[in-house]
């Protein structure tokens, strides 16, 4: 196969050659978002099939998440050392094999394999597609370009969930691994096709070093997370981690301070107004990924909606920003991104301060609502973000900048989210513990349930041996459902609290307007 730059297959196939790379790249990064959160309301479903609690299942998005963020560091080695087509082409490959592992899986070890292996290849097709369209376009059409993919990124955000919700329903859990691949197949075509094939002849070097710290850092900390509720914080195995992943990210700092060839530009730090824009971020990545993972399961676990009324409940919010980006956009070059940011994250703890009080008897529309809220904040506190960051920063810094931004958000998201999840069952358990200490002969409530559910059973002909515990056993179903309940509210406070923190390092911006 010959090598092919931009230019080659601009005369090879002429004007339309735009139109050809720049579907083929949005229909490979369309699966990838789509994936991302697909499984998002599987959630209950895989707990069912392997016997876990959410703290465990909640490692399929996590583990894409991290798997994502660490991989997007990669993408600039990648491009350079084995050429888009190449790169392209062996990420669909990788994502294909761990799609497969996830769907055939019969431990659940091995879906959280395949879903890392998943989210290595969105982290690197992503930036590879953006950075192939601004190739292909003229610098003055470059923003509409970019336009168009972000809103077809936003579309699959928004219908990824309700489209694994039919597939759920309409045959398995399972099927949300399998029915995006005919896509990643005509991706996997057009690539071999379209994608240009030109690489660096040259060595390029790469902080292997610091990129191991950072996989073993993130690793152990996740891991860390996930099972220290159920092996114990102090327990010899979590302390293990927590020291490793200490020792692990002290020296990836280290090794940041050297001279030569580094994942992290460090010197970025010094700049006071991007140090800000990046505490933002993190604590923003946490909210923001956060909400959008416990609002469908809280719909299936708290208020039992199906797996596609779990994806419909969030699929208005996610519209509703893809339509608000270009206007937020425009408007972040005309008022301060101190007020700008405000907004977003008012609007976010709005959002998740309502779902405070929300239980099995709130309006579906009610929650879709609230959601709404919560996710048109995204769209201003976005746009903001970056532009500021960039804005502060020089010339030389402004590829560094960027990606260490995206590289914050990603973080903060992944783990945040398990972190969170793991206070939810926290307070879960407590909650648990704290209604079953009430539940004694001077309860007047639950004697009156007690006797009212005895009642129906002798009025269905139940035996009266099968009574009195098939009574008890529905007084504890309403226990445990009543603690899940009010563990997703404290968890939705702790959103509101998180949002509200970030505003301080917001207001540290300053109120001047964009430069």
């Amino acid at each position: 196969m010959r090598t092919e730059s931009v230019d080659n297959l601009f005369d090879r196939f002429g004007p339309s050659y735009q139109l050809f790379v720049t579907v083929t790249g949005m229909a490979a990064s369309f699966v990838m978002v789509v994936s991302g959160g697909i499984v998002n309301v599987a959630v209950p479903d895989v707990m069912g099939t392997f016997g876990i609690g959410l703290d465990q299942a909640q490692l399929m998005a996590t583990a894409f998440n991290v798997a994502m963020t660490t991989s997007q560091l990669l993408n600039a080695w990648v491009i350079a050392v084995f050429g888009q087509r190449i790169g392209f082409s062996a990420t669909l490959i990788i994502f294909t094999i761990g799609s497969l592992i996830c769907g055939f899986a019969d431990d659940y070890s091995f879906v959280v394999l395949g879903r890392t292996m998943q989210g290595f290849s969105a982290g690197v097709i992503q930036p590879l597609v953006m950075v192939t369209i601004f190739q292909v376009f003229p610098s003055d059409r470059r923003g509409a370009a970019m336009g168009l993919y972000g809103m077809a990124l936003s579309l699959a955000v928004a219908i990824g969930p309700a489209f694994g919700g039919i597939a759920i329903e309409a045959l398995n859990w399972r099927a949300i691994f399998f029915v995006p691949l005919p896509l990643v197949f005509i991706a996997f075509g057009a690539g071999l096709v379209f994608m240009p094939s030109y690489r660096d002849a040259k060595e390029q070097p790469f902080d292997w070093t610091g990129y191991g710290l950072v996989i073993v850092t993130l690793y152990c900390v996740m891991t860390g997370l996930t099972d220290g509720q159920r092996d114990g914080w102090v327990s010899d195995r979590i302390v293990t981690y927590f020291v490793i992943a200490a020792v692990a990210a002290v020296a990836f700092i280290r090794s940041q301070m050297r001279k030569g060839s580094n994942l992290v530009d460090l010197t970025l730090f010094k700049n006071r107004e991007f140090t800000c824009i990046i505490i933002v971020t993190l604590i923003f990545g946490i909210g923001n990924f956060g909400t959008g993972y416990a609002v469908p399961v809280f719909g299936q676990l708290v208020q039992n909606m199906t797996p596609f009324a779990a994806g419909l409940v969030i699929m208005p919010a996610a519209l509703a920003v893809a339509v608000a980006l270009p206007f937020t956009g425009r408007l972040a070059d005309t008022i301060s991104a101190r007020l700008g940011i405000m907004v977003g994250l008012t609007l976010f703890a709005m959002g998740s301060a309502l779902m405070i009080d929300a239980d099995v008897n709130t309006p579906f529309f009610d929650v879709m609502i609230y959601y709404m809220i919560s996710r048109f904040g995204m769209a201003f506190t976005m746009p903001f973000l970056m532009s500021t960051a960039l804005r502060s920063l020089p010339p030389e810094q402004l590829n560094s900048g960027a990606g260490m931004v995206n590289f914050c958000r990603q973080l903060g998201g992944s783990l945040g989210t398990n972190a969170w999840v793991v206070f939810v069952q926290m307070r879960t358990q407590f909650h648990s513990d704290a209604l079953t200490a009430t539940q004694d002969s001077s309860n007047a409530a639950s004697r009156e349930m007690l006797e009212g559910v005895g009642q129906m059973l002798r009025e269905a002909g139940v035996a009266e041996t099968v009574t009195e515990p098939g009574a008890l056993h529905f007084l504890g179903q309403v226990i445990e459902a009543q603690a899940t309940t009010l563990g997703f509210q404290d968890g939705f406070l702790i959103f509101v609290i998180v949002f509200m923190l970030a505003m301080i390092p917001t207001w540290m911006l300053g109120s001047g307007k964009k430069k």
